[in-house]
């Protein structure tokens, strides 16, 4: 195999973690029916929601780190992985406010810092690499365990589950006020980090 055709091999949208991200797109609508099933009130249903929210996050990870090892960068990637990410956390927000479980206001200030950081990232993507800051990943996190636990019927359960299950509903919301922080902080580190390359790149 020669060199040229080395390259496109590796530049292939055909790949494994391709993949893992088209599935994890597929997968929004699934789970958001079912987070919104009988009103969110459904146990089975809110279980089935986690499950699947679960299952997006660890394709994340795992398309992420299989990409890294084999070194596979594609356009289709660079494109579709983020959009993936926000669909899914999107769809939770969304699905959880209109359940009740989130406030609007949280869940349109959130949305409104992510997709406008990944509308500028893929904007300026050939001129300027942001790399992900700690704020970011401190911030994915909360927002991953945030999210995933009030996917749960918490709230839904009675008898000798429904003490713990008000403990994690509570528990969730500091994790989701932590994750609201973490959000805009890492927001604010992103336009400014965003802002120095450009007028280090205009200034001759």
């Amino acid at each position: 195999m020669t060199s040229a055709d080395e390259s496109a091999n590796a530049t292939s949208n055909w790949n494994l973690p391709n993949a893992l991200t088209t599935l994890r797109i597929v997968m929004v609508p699934f789970f958001g029916w079912a987070l919104l099933l009988d009103g969110g009130d459904s146990v089975t249903w809110r279980l089935v929601a986690w499950a699947l929210f679960v299952a997006a996050m660890a394709t994340d990870k795992i398309d992420g780190d299989i990409a890294r090892a084999r070194g596979i960068v594609t356009d289709f990637g660079k494109i579709a992985d983020p959009i993936a990410d926000k669909a899914i956390t999107g769809m939770a927000l969304i699905g959880l406010s209109v359940v009740g479980d989130i406030w609007w206001w949280v869940t349109i200030l959130v949305l409104a810092r992510e997709w406008s950081v990944t509308l500028l990232r893929l904007s300026i993507m050939k001129n300027v690499v942001i790399a992900a800051a700690q704020s970011g990943k401190i911030k994915t996190v909360l927002q991953a365990l945030a999210l995933g636990l009030l996917c749960l019927p918490l709230r839904q359960v009675d008898g000798a589950l429904e003490i713990p299950g008000e403990i994690l509903f509570y528990l969730s919301q500091v994790l989701l006020a932590g994750a609201v922080t973490m959000t805009v902080w890492s927001g604010y580190e992103f336009y400014r980090d965003a802002w120095k390359q450009r007028a280090s790149i205009r200034t001759p």
